[in-house]
């Protein structure tokens, strides 16, 4: 899901300033806005102005191209995947929190059956088979 961009007057980092504190060329920056892995804020002036958030993005980027040969497709696939994961983490959260709310909003028989309905299950473990050739 591409980003929208930001207009918000949040302080932040000039290009050049990012660019220099993670040794890359301002238009490898541009080409990223380009083509949507980071947008960052813009100042009155048109300025781009980098975030915390946007360097903790543009550190991800680094990384991926870097150490491990990511290249920009494959880069933004994986962004994306990971702020869908985020909002599934959000949602199974807010999910979780309210069953806790209505478990203890549960009062009598119904209750109690309730509380020893409930128990802990420990995870199968897997045994690797060995079969004998042919």
């Amino acid at each position: 899901m591409p980003r929208g961009r930001k207009t918000r007057t949040k302080a932040g980092y000039m290009i050049s300033v990012v660019a220099e504190m993670y040794n890359i060329h301002p238009q490898t920056l541009r080409l990223y806005e380009r083509e949507g892995l980071l947008i960052p804020s813009r100042s009155n002036g048109n300025t781009r102005l980098y975030t915390q958030d946007d360097l903790e993005r543009l550190e991800t980027i680094l990384n991926l191209t870097r150490d491990l040969g990511v290249n920009l497709a494959g880069i933004e696939i994986i962004l994306n995947m990971r702020q869908r994961m985020k909002k599934m983490e959000e949602e199974m959260q807010a999910f979780v929190e309210f069953v806790q709310k209505e478990f203890l909003q549960q009062t009598g028989p119904e209750h109690e059956r309730l509380q020893n309905a409930l128990m802990r299950v420990v995870p199968p473990y897997l045994i690797r088979a060995r079969v004998s050739g042919k």
